[in-house]
């Protein structure tokens, strides 16, 4: 699967790491962040090998991405999806402000239309920390979420294609200023 993001700041990664030591009850703890903007599961894309489908999928974001503008994104503290559409909760996560980002993420869902329960009306900005676990790991979800994190503010200049099988970008396009 590929999916559209945004690459977090090193503001973002080193608040990420400092958090690190408190997520050691969930099952899984991100070590790549990114914030996703539209995903694009294989069976939406074109049949065919995946280098196929990344260079048709570019030249299809290419006039979607001409008309966006650079956006401000905001940290503003730390979440949950307690039962989350796809996976093992509780997801804990990055909260993310950024009214330019849902206008982002709404160009692409009218353009390639939204997966249920995760896209359009669904959608929730965040960095995914940590994920699945037992007990312990919701009760450190509450902690986390009482806890307050210094504000990170930056703007968004580039979109990245994220390739889910290689666990790397494919693809970058920048935002103009």
């Amino acid at each position: 699967m590929f999916s559209l993001n945004v690459p977090v700041p090193g503001a973002v990664k080193r608040l990420t790491s400092d958090l690190q030591p408190q997520l050691l009850d969930f099952e899984r703890v991100r070590s790549d962040h990114t914030l996703v903007v539209k995903r694009f599961p294989d069976d939406e894309l074109a049949n065919g090998h995946p280098e196929h489908q990344l260079a048709t999928l570019q030249e299809r974001l290419r006039p979607v991405i001409s008309g966006l503008p650079a956006v401000e994104a905001k940290v503003a503290g730390i979440d949950s999806f307690d039962e989350p559409v796809r996976g093992d909760g509780p997801v804990v996560y990055l909260t993310i402000e950024s009214p330019g980002l849902h206008r982002i993420h709404r160009a692409f869902t009218d353009t390639f239309g939204a997966i249920d329960g995760l896209e359009g009306d669904d959608y929730t900005p965040h960095v995914t920390l940590a994920r699945g676990g037992s007990a312990a790991a919701t009760a450190v979800t509450e902690q986390l979420q009482n806890q307050a994190v210094e504000p990170v503010v930056w703007t968004v200049s580039e979109l990245v294609i994220w390739d889910s099988r290689h666990r790397t970008p494919a693809a970058r396009f920048g935002l103009p200023a």
